[in-house]
């Protein structure tokens, strides 16, 4: 039936490839993904969703592995024609698939807003699916299924906060939690239990950098200008700065969120252009992100690779306010930074700070294979101080 209605309706009203002899509906599918922005493929789309709509009910598990790949225009559309299928074969009295539905929400490498919505359809007509479901998602890529699992476990330990048992099952929480609210929940739970939180290395925010500056950004001409670190990285170089000579300096933080705060540490700090490094050792090669905040123009390089650049002031600043996706090597990696700061004198543009963690696109941090024993001290020596901060400019 399904094959029937998507031929017609392809060969009479929308224009995009034939759908195969089988129950495949890819050419479907293609007329959903093409849509974009402005209307452009809307008409297309529109016909297809209604294509799809009128599909029984085993139609559903090929509509959402149809997700991959879907921008969030198309993914919305799919979603649409997902529900009205689900909606009408319930209320016929028909069945879902559930075991393929359950199947694909199970399968870590499909798409994440895919296994969601099967999700929801499984609770529809499984009630038992949450419990068996989202105990398992504590690690999950998922950060909507992962969030499910911490709440869960969350309550559990609320429920026996006054039982030192509660501490195993509150760390058990934070080894899936990355949303600041259920982290900073966790945090303020163990510390009535004498636990404290080392939030900078939870999350994976990198403390340690070496920094040099500033360079000229009066008139931001800066941000497209390429001054030496860009070129070539050399922490024994002297160069000449805005100012006069300038070499690489140290620079660190103990912030709970990981901080830095050029602004105090480097003067002057408008009109400027500051260039911060460092290395992360990997242990294999992997696919991560890095997710930083500052309310500065920026640009990043992963040894020596320019990944993205925004020229943009002052918007404010949050953890994972941005996120670049990059490819560690194994062994060491060097990470550049540009930060410009430009020359408005209002009080609320004097912000000149970075946070940058780096992570795999769950949100769980990525740690390093090795530290430096220096850093590893100065962590350990700062863990309850860091974990009591407040991150006040977040």
């Amino acid at each position: 039936m399904f094959c029937r209605l998507a031929i017609i309706a392809l060969l009479f009203s929308i224009a995009v490839p034939r759908v195969c002899e089988s129950a495949d509906p890819t050419a479907v599918l293609k007329a959903i993904h093409a849509v974009q922005k402005e209307g452009v493929g809307n008409k297309a789309a529109t016909q297809a969703v209604k294509t799809l709509s009128a599909a029984e009910a085993d139609a559903i598990p090929a509509v959402l592995k149809g997700f991959t790949g879907a921008s969030p225009l198309a993914a919305n559309y799919l979603r649409s024609a997902v529900e009205a299928i689900a909606d009408r074969q319930l209320a016929d009295g028909a069945k879902l698939p559930a075991g393929q539905i359950e199947e694909l929400v199970w399968d870590r490498s499909a798409d994440p807003r895919a296994r969601r919505l099967g999700y929801e359809l499984l609770l529809r007509v499984d009630k038992s699916a949450e419990k068996r479901i989202i105990p398992e998602m504590l690690l999950d890529p998922s950060p909507e299924f992962r969030r499910d699992a911490v709440a869960r476990l969350i309550m559990m330990a609320d429920e026996i906060s006054a039982d030192p048992a509660a501490v195993k099952t509150y760390q058990q929480a934070l080894s899936g939690a990355t949303d600041s609210d259920q982290v900073k929940h966790i945090a303020a739970a163990l510390k009535k239990f004498g636990k404290d939180v080392d939030l900078a290395g939870h999350y994976g925010f990198l403390t340690s950098w070496r920094i040099i500056g500033p360079f000229n950004n009066e008139g931001l001409v800066g941000f497209d200008k390429p001054y030496p670190p860009e070129e070539k990285l050399d922490l024994d170089a002297k160069l000449a700065g805005q100012r006069g000579e300038v070499a690489w300096d140290e620079i660190g933080t103990e912030h709970a969120y990981g901080i830095l705060d050029i602004a105090k540490s480097i003067a002057p700090h408008k009109g400027a252009v500051m260039y911060l490094t460092t290395t992360f050792e990997s242990g294999d090669a992997d696919d991560i992100q890095f997710r930083f905040g500052t309310p500065n123009a920026w640009k990043i390089w992963l040894n020596g690779e320019l990944l993205f650049g925004r020229d943009e002031y002052h918007r404010g600043m949050g953890i994972d306010q941005y996120q670049v996706g990059g490819k560690l090597k194994a062994g060491r990696n060097v990470i550049l930074v540009k930060l410009c700061q430009n020359e408005q004198k209002d009080s609320w543009a004097q912000r000149y700070q970075l946070q940058l963690r780096v992570c795999h696109s769950s949100g769980i941090a990525v740690h390093q294979s090795r530290f430096s024993a220096a850093n590893t001290l100065r962590r350990k020596s700062n863990v309850v101080a860091a974990a009591a901060q407040t991150q006040e400019t977040n």
